[in-house]
């Protein structure tokens, strides 16, 4: 028992000495991103839905991050299929970049495409928020996000439809995300 208290000590104190080495530093480069399949029924109605939307970003400075992010989703409810595809630039602010456990301020802007049948529509959207990582070792981090302030605007598909545009501002902390964030 003696020997598993050792190693388990042993084990956490080479990944707390690791940890304190990272960080991110003018140069680096990191890949996170967005994955989410999900299904739902009820009675004889069916739905699901599948995101992937990777991302990778580079430090331009210390403390200044900026990425790009492309991405595919998909929503079937019954017999009606949607796909949206989105490309989007972000810039993030580390107030700590340096450190295990730093905070960062982002900004993005993004493009989606969605197609459903012979529908389309676009949408254009900026978006404010506030992150949070936390280095478990070198190269991996976890990740959590937070889109506090956000504008879009959707066309409806053109050809005369109007324009629907949404500002939102999200003190809801339900919207909180997680991640991974893997530093090369």
């Amino acid at each position: 028992m003696k020997k598993i208290i050792l190693a388990a000590i042993a084990v956490m104190g080479f990944t707390f000495a690791n940890a304190q080495t990272a960080g991110f530093a003018k140069g680096d480069v990191f890949i996170s991103g967005a994955f989410n399949v999900g299904s739902q029924k009820t009675g004889d109605n069916k739905s699901s839905d599948f995101t992937l939307v990777p991302s990778v970003g580079y430090f331009v400075t210390e403390n200044i991050a900026i990425g790009a992010k492309l991405g595919f989703g998909s929503t079937k409810v019954g017999d009606d299929k949607t796909n949206d595809f989105t490309a989007g630039a972000f810039g993030r602010y580390y107030f700590t970049p340096a450190s295990q456990f730093s905070v960062f301020g982002q900004a993005g802007l993004d493009f989606t495409n969605s197609k459903a049948g012979e529908f389309k529509s676009n949408e254009v959207g900026v978006n404010l928020g506030l992150g949070l990582s936390y280095f478990l070792s070198k190269h991996f981090a976890i990740e959590t996000t937070w889109a506090g302030l956000g504008y879009n605007v959707n066309n409806n598909g053109g050809h005369g439809a109007e324009k629907t545009n949404s500002f939102g501002l999200g003190t809801d902390l339900r919207d909180v995300s997680f991640g991974v964030i893997y530093k090369f």
